[in-house]
């Protein structure tokens, strides 16, 4: 039975004993609990990121001016753009609801598009997992460095591969991907969303240490300059790919139907949605501001993309394992996360039709 089918028999088979009861809600389909506070710590789970400590890099290629005012843009941009997609949800004049933001294509575009939107939004979660297993192992490997240089000494030949990191993280998130219900779990994008903001925190409290002791290395308006060590085409290709990694932070748009989704069907969705879209775009705007700025005034044009790995794997090393430990946790919240929202559809409407077909 395809999705769509499926689709139709949740909405149509709906027990108006249990809907007055208040053990489904009006489509037939399990109480959604959802607030804005939940919405807003899904949306943080998934926009703010390890990425963050790399926007101190973005600054460095676009230079003061130039990079504030992108990541603002971007932010604005990603706040309207939400706000309109929130009202995708139902559809106008009925109380149909968009499931998925595929549903809301192919209701508003067409059937081909949603299937072209299909391949492609789950090709950007395959890269994005990808990613989020190669970030987690590299700081599990950051750790183990950390460790070696702190008990062999700072000239010790500490190596590690990343590879039993990467397998071993696989392991642990297929099994947590076996939880029931696990898009109840509220508290989960809850702890993500509080691993962000300690390791982005610690990023930021290392890079003020450096700039109130009169260490801060040279910054400019412009970004790093064209000189011997960078070509004209270099500072082309980083100025593209900081302005990049900029739109990539802010957007949420491919999730935003889901997590609307989870929400309480009073007040009204989209209403909801909207305030959690800016509850959410504030705090990780700020939150990119914060820890873009003061890592850029602390390590200067040769800012890494990753301002941890910028103070070294030395001291205060129980610090730098902390804020790499707190990667790692997050990242693990916030693959399940991406994933639960991919397949939540599937996993609700699969229950109902075990219980009333």
């Amino acid at each position: 039975m395809n999705h769509e089918i499926e689709s139709e028999i949740c909405e149509i088979s709906v027990d108006p004993v249990k809907v007055a009861n208040g053990e489904v809600d009006d489509d037939g389909r399990s109480r959604r609990t959802g607030t804005v506070w939940t919405a807003s710590a899904h949306i943080i789970t998934a926009i703010v990121g390890s990425g963050v400590l790399s926007l101190a890099w973005g600054l460095a290629q676009l230079g003061w001016i130039i990079g504030i005012a992108t990541l603002v843009i971007f932010s604005g941009i990603s706040l309207y753009t939400s706000g309109l997609l929130a009202e995708c949800y139902r559809a106008p004049n009925s109380v149909k609801r968009n499931y998925t933001y595929r549903d809301a294509v192919k209701n508003y575009l067409g059937g081909r598009k949603y299937k072209a939107l299909g391949l492609v939004q789950y090709t950007l979660l395959c890269g994005a997992m990808v990613g989020y297993t190669i970030t987690a192992s590299i700081s599990m490997v950051a750790i183990s460095k950390s460790n070696c240089y702190h008990k062999e000494g700072h000239k010790a030949p500490c190596k590690y591969s990343y590879n039993p990191y990467m397998m071993a993280l696989g392991i642990v998130e297929i099994l947590l991907s076996q939880i029931p219900n696990f898009h109840k779990l509220s508290w989960l994008s809850t702890i993500a969303a509080s691993m962000s903001f300690s390791y982005a925190g610690i990023g930021m409290g290392l890079s003020f240490a450096k700039i109130v002791s009169g260490h801060g290395e040279k910054t400019t308006l412009t970004g790093v300059e064209i000189g011997l060590d960078l070509t004209a085409a270099d500072k082309t290709w980083r100025i593209f790919q900081a302005i990049g990694n900029m739109a990539f932070a802010c957007s949420y748009a491919a999730i935003l139907i889901e997590i609307q989704d989870t929400l309480k069907s009073s007040p009204p969705e989209q209403e909801v949605m909207k305030k959690a879209n800016t509850i959410a775009t504030f705090t990780a705007t700020t939150l990119y501001l914060m820890c873009g700025c003061l890592g850029y005034a602390a390590l200067g044009n040769h800012a890494q993309g990753n301002i941890l790995t910028g103070f070294g794997f030395y001291e205060p090393f129980w610090l730098i394992d902390l804020a790499n430990f707190f990667i790692v946790v997050h990242l693990l919240g916030a693959y399940q996360v991406q994933l639960c929202f991919s397949k939540l559809n599937m996993k609700r409407c699969g229950k109902f039709l075990h219980v009333n077909v």
